[in-house]
């Protein structure tokens, strides 16, 4: 079954709905999500937006902790044009009605790691949730959208990838999704905008929802654009160390307010690494704590924000304290136990800040892309107004296009020569397989053995998940193993290339910063 319209957006979170708000007033909107909007990263986003919104700080100030956190990778220009729109991004969330703290009359700013100023706009502790539900009401009023919720997107359909080589500029015409009920119906449309979010999935220990399979990287791929700094993975150094809620993130927010980072023996560990202790980039910080369990052998360290009194915890982390309270853990007289764990994709689909690729018609925004923004390392808080000002210029890029409408039907999904299977026991098998192999090889500290050794077992599962693939019906399940595999071995090939060590990827085999400015970009022609 075919269904068109003038632009299709996957995905759910604040690149997605902002996107699709806007478009809604000048064609039919198709937004596709897997899940409801609880499930992506900006709904679970709890600290906040960065920008400029004080008379003491200045857009060259976060300009500078920017290019700073991205250790030399940042592509300036770019740096630029996004935190210049920071007042304007936050004004018009709120003009929209989203309920940012304020004290006194004024916008409650407070700051995180790497920040030498407070910029960073919130909602308490839940921010991605009051902005994901204020841009979802307001696209739920609009009759011009149609939500295919519980849909899986499975490929893009390109002219190359129909024959079509008579325009030498490979077009993207729409995709494949997969139905609830089983069903794959083909979606066509003169504009597509990935806006999936990343791969944290690839993790065993994560922040990110099980959504975050890297989807729309890994189509991307498979139709033909280049990805750009995938070996840069950034690690929340405070993710709750606990069996029955592994991936509870504790807000950057919490230090920013006056939280310590303490070993078992109470000590201020993360001063011994680096001079601003605490305050110090997020890479920094994960590096420290991982350094510090690997040396004592300990299995956490702990945070303790007893000293910032419960009416500070209550005002301003109330879903954090009200979530650890659920497991017996009360921030207000207990040391929490935490650990790293994979929270933001850096890298991505080679893009520009319009979120355009190399296959025309093609749009990839927010933690799916790469525009250059975040160089070898994020910035705290900068995500979401990457999110936002990227799905802003993308629609403003996509009305100035005009795109021939197309002139033959779609191909229909080919099922044959598949049959039932089974059993499944080599989805979950290789499913778990391939995370431990990340998360053992590929993780905070690397070295050139243990990329081998991860990619070899990587390979080994990815010729099994394949000819599972072409065999069998394709499920959730599947396609999701499909891309982790696909984004693994990417990030691993990514990771070989790079012989320094420079924000995120620090090698034991090359210690040394290297001068040289200089993107790791792999193609797939």
């Amino acid at each position: 079954m075919q269904k068109n319209f003038d632009f299709i957006v996957v995905g759910n979170g604040a690149s997605g709905l902002l996107a699709a708000n806007r478009l809604v007033k000048f064609g039919r909107v198709a937004l596709v999500s897997k899940g409801d909007i609880r499930e992506s990263n900006t709904y679970q986003a709890q600290g906040g937006i960065a920008g400029v919104m004080h008379a003491l700080d200045s857009v060259q100030s976060h300009v500078q902790d920017t290019l700073r956190a991205g250790a030399g990778l940042c592509h300036e220009e770019v740096v630029q044009r996004v935190i210049e729109r920071g007042s304007s991004t936050i004004q018009n969330l709120i003009s929209l009605g989203t309920g940012f703290d304020h004290h006194e009359g004024e916008l409650h700013l407070t700051q995180e790691g790497g920040h030498s100023n407070r910029r960073i706009a919130h909602a308490q502790d839940a921010t991605g949730q009051a902005i994901s539900n204020t841009l979802a009401t307001h696209l739920h009023a609009n009759d011009n959208i149609h939500f295919f919720k519980q849909h899986m997107a499975i490929d893009l359909i390109t002219t190359h990838q129909m024959g079509c080589f008579r325009e030498q500029k490979n077009r993207c015409l729409g995709l494949y999704v997969l139905s609830p009920i089983g069903e794959i119906l083909s979606l066509g449309a003169l504009h597509v905008i990935l806006a999936t979010g990343g791969v944290g999935k690839v993790y065993m220990y994560t922040t990110n929802p099980s959504v975050a399979t890297g989807d729309g990287m890994a189509m991307a791929w498979r139709a033909g654009c280049p990805m750009m700094n995938l070996e840069f993975m950034q690690f929340h150094p405070t993710t709750l160390y606990h069996a029955q809620s592994p991936s509870l993130l504790l807000s950057e927010a919490l230090r920013g307010e006056g939280a310590h980072l303490l070993n078992k023996s109470g000590h201020r560990f993360v001063f011994d690494y680096h001079e601003k202790g605490e305050m110090a980039s997020r890479d920094i910080v994960a590096r420290a704590i991982d350094h510090e369990i690997k040396k004592t052998a300990q299995d956490c360290m702990f945070l303790d924000a007893r000293h910032l009194g419960k009416p500070c915890l209550q005002r301003h982390f109330p879903n954090i304290s009200k979530r650890l309270l659920g497991l017996g853990l009360d921030m207000s007289t207990q040391q929490i136990p935490i650990v790293p764990a994979a929270h933001y994709m850096c890298g991505g689909v080679q893009t520009t800040l319009s979120g355009q690729t190399a296959v025309d018609s093609l749009y990839v925004v927010g933690e799916s892309a790469c525009s250059g923004l975040h160089g070898a390392n994020r910035l705290a808080s900068n995500s979401l107004l990457e999110c936002l000002v990227m799905a802003e210029l993308c629609v403003e890029s996509i009305l100035k296009t005009d795109v021939p409408a197309p002139t033959q039907r779609l191909p229909t999904w080919d099922s044959g020569g598949i049959f039932k299977q089974k059993e499944r026991i080599q989805i979950k098998q290789n499913w778990h397989e391939l995370r431990a192999t990340m998360s053992n090889y590929v993780g905070i500290v690397r070295s050139d053995e243990r990329l081998h050794r991860a990619l070899r077992r990587q390979q080994m599962i990815q010729e099994e998940m394949t000819a599972y693939y072409w065999q069998h019906p394709v499920d959730r399940d599947l396609l999701e193993l499909r891309n982790i595999s696909l984004l693994s071995e990417l990030i691993i090939r990514s990771a070989l290339q790079r012989k320094e060590s420079r924000g995120l990827h620090y090698s034991l085999d090359y210690p040394e910063f290297n001068a040289k400015k200089e993107d790791t970009v792999l193609s797939p022609h």
